[in-house]
């Protein structure tokens, strides 16, 4: 099955607001005081600890708010865009082996105009790679990437094309190669509709989308097989069947990976020329500042980068 991209022994501390430096060597996250280090280390593009340099050249980008972090005011767009702009500008340049960006309140940017439907996209207008980043979400037990992301299901099932899911699984086999090591990635394609279609019964996406996609990419030796009846496709048996899931929608992907491992999620953006993961939760507003957040996930997402980059690194 998959090859676990992160260690089993993920620490469980929790941490407040205020920034948190992590020892990579450890992976033992220890406290900054509010006074100690500003947090907007944490967010925003200040100079790391020199430790923490050392562990990984990698610019963590994008608090959700400004002074507080519940604070989800509109006044703060500015700032988190630009943190999010100078950490692709650090990455481009050499400076950071990538960027691993935290959870952002896509209401705040929207209420101020942001045009992107939120850092996937943007990510990939900075970069000039508009239109061809594809999502991945990691976890030890599984890989998924949504062939459609942050639109309805409604629009998600009309924007649904062969070319998309052919586009969408040969980034994730190059992806596979290049930034896991897996050098004969397995892919498999998820059906759309209840029991893959049913041979046409139950829908007909199977026949006239899925099946041209999956004949395509095995002529250009991929190693494909599909498509999947989505609901028996993320059993523990099944997974050790492929490296990674080709999803049709958001939540057909995203439902059996933070049902597998809510904590230990890690979001990777493809089709970039640089590298970008981030943590594969929300901003969570409800509990900032309660000393309840857990910090596993940025962790995961702060390791996996640097394995990324050193696997482009070879």
């Amino acid at each position: 099955g998959p090859r676990p991209m992160i260690p089993p022994n993920r620490p469980t501390a929790k941490t407040t607001a205020a920034a948190t430096h992590f020892n990579l060597a450890s992976h033992t996250p220890r406290m900054a005081s509010r006074t100690s280090q500003p947090a907007a280390w944490f967010g925003t593009t200040s100079t790391p600890p020199a430790a923490s340099r050392a562990a990984l050249r990698t610019v963590v980008a994008s608090r959700a708010g400004g002074n507080a972090a519940s604070d989800n005011n509109p006044a703060n767009a500015a700032a988190i865009i630009a943190s999010i702009e100078q950490a692709v500008r650090l990455a481009q340049s050499g400076a950071a082996s990538g960027v691993v960006t935290n959870p952002i309140s896509k209401a705040v940017l929207k209420s101020a105009g942001f045009p992107h439907p939120g850092h996937t996209e943007f990510l990939a207008a900075l970069t000039g790679t508009a239109g061809h980043e594809i999502m991945m979400l990691v976890c030890p037990e599984l890989r998924v990437v949504p062939v459609t992301i942050h639109v309805s299901l409604r629009d998600a099932l009309d924007l649904l094309t062969t070319e998309k899911i052919v586009e969408a699984a040969r980034t994730a086999h190059a992806a596979l190669r290049r930034d896991f090591a897996i050098e004969n990635p397995r892919v498999a394609i998820a059906g759309l509709n209840p029991h893959a279609g049913e041979q046409g019964h139950m829908g007909t996406e199977e026949q006239l989308l899925i099946a041209p996609a999956i004949a395509a990419l095995r002529t250009q030796n991929i190693d494909v097989t599909g498509p999947w009846p989505p609901d028996t496709m993320f059993t523990a048996a099944a997974r050790k069947k492929y490296d990674v899931a080709i999803c049709h929608y958001h939540d057909q992907a995203l439902i059996p990976l933070k049902t597998l491992d809510m904590w230990g999620g890690v979001n990777v953006t493809l089709g970039l020329p640089i590298v970008r993961t981030s943590p594969d939760h929300g901003t969570a507003f409800d509990i900032a500042g309660a000393g309840q957040a857990n910090p596993a996930s940025l962790i995961a997402a702060l390791r996996l980068a640097d394995e990324i980059a050193r696997n482009r690194a070879r």
